[in-house]
């Protein structure tokens, strides 16, 4: 199997030694992304919603690119800086998932790059393969 790398100018770019996300066989796997707006490289201003909305414009956006969108994710992690911010980014997250959501683990964390408040990685399929 041949790995495809995925990028795209929608998302934040790559700031170290990965990938937006990896392509390979019938699945790609996003890395995480945080609630950086891709025009600016800053964290989006506002609230944990905010941040949490950004994050999943970001993730769209290299869904997308790979070829596939929110409706074949099967598997997400959500990492949060503070779980008392489980309900907010819960309500923002269930939004974006109309049909059956996918699988989900949701950890809290010591911290996240650039002080962000979470962030979110994904495994979708992609249709057709």
């Amino acid at each position: 199997m041949q790995r495809e790398i995925i990028s795209t100018p929608h998302a934040p770019a790559a700031v170290g030694p990965y990938s937006q996300a990896v392509k390979i066989g019938q699945f790609v796997f996003t890395a995480g992304q945080i609630p950086l707006v891709p025009e600016t490289g800053k964290l989006v201003e506002g609230d944990i919603k905010a941040q949490t909305t950004q994050v999943m414009k970001n993730l769209t956006a290299v869904l997308e690119t790979a070829g596939t969108n929110l409706d074949n994710v099967v598997k997400t992690t959500i990492f949060v800086a503070d779980l008392a911010d489980f309900a907010a980014v819960n309500e923002v997250y269930g939004s974006y998932f109309t049909g059956a959501p996918p699988a989900r683990s949701t950890v809290q964390v010591a911290g996240l790059p650039l002080g962000a408040a979470v962030e979110i990685e994904m495994v979708a399929a992609i249709p057709g393969k």
